[in-house]
């Protein structure tokens, strides 16, 4: 059984390894966690201990390509979702995305409440582009965030969440697009 930091030391240990294609240096650790090396080195030996990581030719620890990628995650895109006029849409998967969750923070994703979806319309550009695949998380959103926004009972779309003068509204990237709720 791991503990608390060791779950977050293998956390940073897997993302780091998936976006650079290597393991981190203790020293990447310690500095992630503002460890001393010697207590980066008693972590990592401990993670090793419990079978989670192990030490390389090279002095560097880390995961087996086949641990990394025994995190991956098959997200269904559940179609499209407009960026543009709210649009009625269907809640069946047309593909899947084999993706690590954990690169958008989601530690386990629940089934259900990870997917993506294909982005059609403009209006939130320059960030999110006409065919562009966001990846959502149900969770209650706060304001700033990007939401999949169910509109009407009935329609749907991808807008930023604001607070303005007591009021929740669904804003555009672009200045003239904005629907009110």
């Amino acid at each position: 059984m791991l503990t608390e930091r060791q779950e977050e030391i293998l956390d940073f240990i897997r993302e780091y390894q998936s976006i650079h294609s290597i393991p981190p240096s203790s020293r990447d650790v310690a500095g992630k966690f503002g460890f001393s090396q010697t207590a980066a080195v008693k972590h990592l030996r401990a993670l090793s201990d419990k079978g989670q990581i192990e030490q390389f030719e090279n002095a560097s620890w880390g995961l087996k390509v086949s641990q990394v990628q025994g995190h991956l995650f098959d997200a269904p895109v559940y179609g499209s979702i407009p960026a543009g006029l709210p649009a009625m849409q269907e809640q069946d998967p047309a593909e899947t995305i084999c993706l690590d969750p954990t690169f958008f923070g989601v530690r386990k994703p629940k089934p259900g409440h990870f997917w993506c979806l294909r982005v059609t319309g403009d209006s939130m550009s320059p960030g999110i582009l006409d065919g562009d695949v966001v990846a959502l998380v149900r969770r209650d959103p706060k304001p700033g965030d990007i939401v999949a926004a169910l509109v009407d009972d009935t329609t749907v779309t991808l807008k930023k969440l604001v607070k303005e003068r007591g009021r929740t509204i669904l804003r555009a990237e672009t200045p003239t697009k904005t629907c009110n709720t």
